[in-house]
């Protein structure tokens, strides 16, 4: 601390022999961070919060048959709201540890998170349960970008490549840890275990960070609340149409309402953001050809991979038989790709140039898809396992393009965009996946009942067409329970070769206009 010199101090000083000079001390190197400990603090945080959009599939069949009744939408919803919270907030939550300081946003986003996963599993009724679920989605949005914004400060500059790699790679190995993790878990009997055994995660990992994270520098980075709040309402309400369309009607006001609501919103949100001083997600970024091909890619892969995931749980279980554990290992053939081939993708990309990889990785993912619906309860696992390499080599092709395609379109400065964006997009087509995948297996599912299962209902699910396999079940009982799967089956094809398609033809105009964009530099 300085002393403060009073005048009548002076004339002292000025009388006072000089100082002896002495030797500088050594400096002391500052305080390293935790090289190994961070990293793995930091790479776990993001396994958890992936791997939970991926695990809450395999509880689906136990959620359908549980004392909470959900409906088809219900379940739907129970997926997705997390991860829809998940993507449109993902960017705000960025910009929160920027301006809050990263480690601090990071340690309440997990905090958050525990406690989502517990109002979760002591949810008594379907909207406590979404409520736990929104708030879980919150705290992952806080989680993720501040897990990587940590890494890179306090990473030296010549192990930043290799850190940005490993969590990306986090980001697909997440996925697959979910799965199995979350079969070992349900393999206890109830659903509930797959939110409780989260809490416990997220706290332990809380502490592990509070201890090996430093503090990094705030930076006055504005946020915008309300720009993040119209954007997921115009996801949600979007969602409400697709979702709610088997059961409310096509034609209904709510669904009518929701497509409309959203496109409102949506315009909404363009228009504040155009108008922000400092926008979180500008949408002139999008009059970049190459970015808007690229962001319409990573969602068209992830729409299919996550439809996938939903339609694959339910599959295994009813119309294979399997248990929780063994659905959850079931996945494991798409992912022998993605570790196999991913150090392979770039050499093949430089050799037979970016438009022809994104083209072979539609088609695989698009025809893996398509192969998959071709699969019955009848069909060996070994067929099904093949379709899902044959879909894991589309994806293993088309993450890395498209991650190189998003970032490379953008200037260095907006490095931070670039990977918010490659988050949302990721997020949102996951989201929408389910959606629409369950919206069309539930149609499809109801129309394949026979005509006397279809015309009853069950107990406590009050009247209507039964809308899922437990509802179906507790109507016409287990005597029928293969026609209930048999419908089931049909449903998933179905599903399966709506998201192929879909997948297929964004493909073509994601290649298209790639082609068009590259042609129109050149000239």
């Amino acid at each position: 601390m300085e002393r403060n010199v009073l005048p009548h101090d002076s004339a002292k000083a000025a009388r006072a022999p000089a100082p002896v000079p002495t030797p500088a001390p050594a400096p002391v190197p500052a305080p390293v961070p935790h090289h190994r400990a961070l990293p793995a603090a930091m790479y776990a945080c993001v396994v958890l919060v992936v791997g939970t959009v991926a695990a809450i599939n395999l509880a689906v069949p136990m959620l359908a048959a549980s004392a909470l009744h959900p409906s088809a939408s219900a379940l739907v919803w129970i997926v997705d709201t997390y991860v829809i919270f998940f993507a449109c907030l993902v960017i705000p939550g960025g910009a929160a540890g920027d301006r809050f300081g990263r480690k601090g946003v990071l340690l309440s986003g997990l905090l958050l998170f525990a406690a989502g996963t517990a109002l979760s599993a002591a949810a008594p009724n379907v909207p406590l349960l979404l409520a736990g679920r929104a708030v879980t989605g919150v705290g992952a949005a806080a989680v993720l970008p501040n897990t990587l914004a940590v890494l890179l400060h306090a990473v030296p500059a010549e192990r930043r490549g290799r850190s940005i790699a490993a969590w990306a790679a986090m980001t697909g190995i997440g996925g697959v840890i979910g799965n199995v993790g979350g079969g070992a878990v349900l393999s206890g009997g109830s659903w509930r275990w797959l939110f409780l055994a989260a809490v416990p995660i997220a706290l332990l990992l809380a502490a592990f960070v509070a201890r090996v994270a430093p503090v990094s520098a705030r930076h006055d980075r504005r946020l915008d609340p309300l720009g993040a709040l119209l954007l997921v309402g115009a996801c949600v309400a979007l969602l409400v149409g697709i979702v709610q369309g088997p059961e409310a009607g096509w034609g209904s006001a709510l669904v009518i309402g929701g497509f409309a609501g959203s496109a409102a919103l949506f315009t909404a949100w363009t228009l504040v953001e155009l108008r922000a001083e400092h926008p979180l997600l500008d949408p002139r970024l999008f009059r970049v050809p190459a970015l808007r091909s690229a962001c319409l890619g990573m969602t068209a892969v992830f729409f299919g991979m996550f439809a996938l995931f939903y339609v694959n749980a339910s599959f295994l279980q009813y119309g294979k038989g399997f248990g929780v554990l063994r659905t959850g290992l079931g996945i494991i053939p798409l992912t022998v790709p993605i570790i196999l081939g991913a150090q392979r993708v770039a050499p093949l990309a430089r050799r037979i140039g970016l438009d022809a990889t994104l083209a072979l990785a539609f088609a695989f993912v698009g025809g893996g898809l398509l192969g998959l619906s071709t699969v019955n309860s009848g069909t060996a696992y070994v067929a099904y396992a093949g379709w899902l390499v044959v879909t894991g080599i589309g994806v293993t092709l088309a993450l890395p393009t498209l991650s190189g395609a998003i970032s490379g379109s953008l200037p260095p400065a907006q490095a931070g965009v670039g990977a918010g964006l490659q988050a949302t997009t990721r997020e949102f087509g996951s989201a929408l996946g389910v959606a629409v995948i369950g919206t069309v297996l539930t149609a499809r599912f109801v129309s394949a009942l026979p005509a006397d299962i279809r015309a009853g209902h069950g107990p406590g699910h009050g009247h209507g067409h039964p809308h899922t396999v437990a509802q179906a079940l507790a109507t016409a009982g287990p005597g029928r329970r293969h026609d209930i799967v048999t419908a089931f089956v049909s449903g998933a094809d179905s599903g399966l070769r709506v998201i192929g398609t879909a997948v297929l033809v964004l493909g073509a105009l994601v290649v298209l206009q790639s082609l068009i964009s590259r042609r129109t530099a050149v000239s």
